[in-house]
């Protein structure tokens, strides 16, 4: 089974995220990730879809979700000719033999301790699945993990070829 971002230029209008996701939906697709914000012009909102199947599955999910009439653009982004990030949030027990240790995987991987408690950390780390993966792997080793959030993927196509002209 194959993963694919796309990178959907829709309107920013009520309903859309709904219609998109009713899509998925009805058709039986499942969302890995999912991720919504206004662009730059408040006229459109950019999502940022994981998604999973077949060759066929990933092709027919393109289709379908081009037919949809609030979708402007829609974009693969291949892992080599895009810039692919995702945010965690991670709360870690410590006491006071422990901090040092955690504070010291947060630096090996540029995580930002954004708040500290008597008996916690919060830390914050932005990279790719696989950086955010091996970090959590390290952090769980020796360190209990309380609360964990994670934003889901955000992207980009590298250059200035993403244009839109209506």
């Amino acid at each position: 089974m194959k993963q694919r971002i796309l990178s959907i230029l829709v309107d920013n209008t009520a309903g859309v995220l709904g219609r998109i996701a009713g899509m998925f939906s009805r058709r039986g697709y499942n969302i890995d990730s999912l991720t919504v914000g206004v662009t730059a012009d408040p006229r459109y909102s950019r999502m940022t879809v994981v998604c999973s199947g077949d060759d066929d599955v990933l092709e027919q999910i393109t289709k379908q979700l081009n037919k949809l009439v609030d979708v402007r653009d829609i974009k693969i982004l291949e892992p080599d000719a895009s810039v692919i990030r995702e945010l965690i949030l991670v709360k870690v027990r410590v006491s006071q033999a422990n901090r040092q240790n955690v504070t010291s995987i947060a630096e090996i991987f540029r995580a930002k301790v954004v708040d500290v408690s008597v008996d916690s950390m919060v830390l914050e780390l932005t990279g790719s699945k696989s950086k955010l993966e091996a970090f959590l792997q390290l952090l769980a080793d020796g360190n209990e993990i309380l609360e964990l959030a994670r934003t889901g993927v955000s992207g980009l196509s590298r250059g200035s070829d993403y244009v839109l002209v209506l």
